[in-house]
């Protein structure tokens, strides 16, 4: 089933949630760049390709969006208190995945750095830009609050799973 039903998830919100949590997991590795000033694998081989993977999960999460829109009626409903919670999580998850590459994107067009993804430049070096380098400011702060959404949502998957056993993480596995 490619489309969502309200007995599970298809298989593009299924490709769409997985590949972004595993790019999401690389980017959160980041953290490990501020160890002993990079000097490591973490900081060597993953972090040269965060400004990449950033503006394609830039472009992933705006296509999950309107995919997500497109989807709301079919999708397993969300109900009661609950329903609630798992709503506004998932809001707020939506919200960050975007603020966070829009923020790191002011970071480096703030810097005058231009922008790069996957060797072609998007955006050339410039004269630094002091508003979008304020803005992008948040950009670090951005990171532990979805760090943090993250091992909330992680958390409440498996409690779903192990502890109210409903079938929630079977939908999306």
């Amino acid at each position: 089933m490619i489309k969502d039903t309200a007995a599970g998830y298809g298989l593009i919100s299924k490709a769409f949630h997985w590949g972004m949590a595993l790019l999401i997991g690389w980017q959160i590795l980041k953290f490990g760049d501020r160890i002993a000033e990079g000097e490591h694998w973490v900081g060597q081989v993953l972090v040269p390709w965060h400004v990449s993977i950033g503006v394609l999960l830039l472009a992933l999460i705006v296509l999950r969006t309107f995919w997500t829109i497109s989807q709301r009626r079919n999708r397993p409903p969300q109900n009661g208190t609950t329903g609630i919670f798992a709503t506004a999580g998932h809001g707020l998850l939506y919200v960050l995945l975007i603020l966070q590459p829009i923020t790191g994107i002011l970071v480096m067009l703030g810097g005058g750095y231009g922008l790069d993804a996957f060797g072609v430049q998007l955006i050339a070096e410039g004269d630094k830009i002091g508003w979008a380098a304020s803005l992008g400011s948040l950009h670090s702060p951005l990171a532990w609050g979805l760090s943090a959404l993250v091992v909330g949502h992680i958390t409440m998957a498996l409690v779903h799973q192990f502890v109210v056993r409903d079938g929630t993480l079977k939908r999306m596995a």
